[in-house]
């Protein structure tokens, strides 16, 4: 274990302990998590979507392998000098050694955080019944503990991303998974402030992490509401091939390329290409 990735972890869980609340986005790739850290930005995170979209996958479906999300984390990690988070999705199994181990090679990998959540991958029973799910925290929790570095976990609850708004349970989830020695909990899709609110206040003092959606909610709402870290999941990916989807149905439909008039210029990209290792 390098010092500098024990620095790296110590500086991560410091920006969890406020004040206020921070913004972690989502590169997809090494060039995105280059731009984002000249943009100076205090952490990152991988995206398990933005990473299946680049590989031409679908996401949440199985069909990336753990081994190719630790390659991704080595290639994000070596792309910049700043904390990584991983999203490790359910850890790539359904028993609790399986995702202890997930954690022991995410760090291996270079990750100073990482999150485990409780969906199965299973559309007839997408949640883990709620005993099983605590289990599978518990070892997360006991390999990231037995690191030479505090390893920042966050554990996830899963409901409103699977169609199951049921907002009690979700926080009985997240209750448990704090009792269970989570470092940072997250409800992904929340869809209101209020339920922001909810969760914030029935974990405290337990720092939560919210996922911003099409709400219009800024930074600032969020942290009011209590949210100590804020990310985008695959929103920078989507908006990316946004731009590319309408470019290239431009030229497919049009015939045209009034797209090339605007975005930033090949001088601009290029120089955010200066990272560690042109230096």
């Amino acid at each position: 274990m390098t010092t500098t990735q024990i620095e790296k972890a110590k500086k991560f869980r410091a920006l969890h302990e406020g004040p206020g609340g921070f913004i972690i986005p989502n590169p997809w790739d090494a060039g995105t998590a280059r731009m984002l850290t000249t943009l100076g930005f205090s952490a990152l995170a991988t995206t398990s979507a933005g990473f299946a979209f680049a590989l031409g996958r679908r996401d949440g479906e199985g069909l990336v392998s753990r081994d190719d999300v630790l390659q991704h984390i080595r290639a994000i990690v070596a792309a910049s000098d700043l904390p990584v988070s991983g999203d490790l999705e359910n850890g790539f199994g359904h028993d609790p050694k399986t995702v202890a181990e997930t954690i022991r090679l995410a760090a291996e990998a270079g990750l100073v955080g990482g999150s485990i959540e409780d969906a199965t991958g299973d559309p007839q029973r997408p949640i883990y019944e709620h005993a099983h799910a605590v289990e599978r925290v518990a070892a997360a929790v006991e390999s990231a503990r037995a690191l030479p570095f505090p390893f920042t976990l966050t554990a996830r609850a899963e409901n409103f991303l699977h169609g199951l708004p049921n907002l009690d349970d979700t926080i009985r989830r997240l209750k448990t998974f704090a009792s269970a020695g989570a470092d940072v909990l997250y409800a992904p899709a929340l869809r209101t402030l209020d339920e922001i609110k909810a969760v914030c206040a029935a974990v405290a003092p337990k720092p939560v992490n919210v996922l911003i959606g099409a709400n219009g909610l800024s930074a600032a709402d969020l942290a009011a509401a209590g949210a100590r870290r804020i990310s985008v999941g695959s929103g920078l990916s989507r908006v990316a091939l946004s731009a590319f989807l309408s470019a290239a149905q431009e030229m497919k439909e049009h015939g045209t390329f009034s797209f090339a008039k605007g975005g930033a210029t090949f001088t601009e990209i290029n120089n955010f290409m200066r990272g560690r290792d042109t230096n």
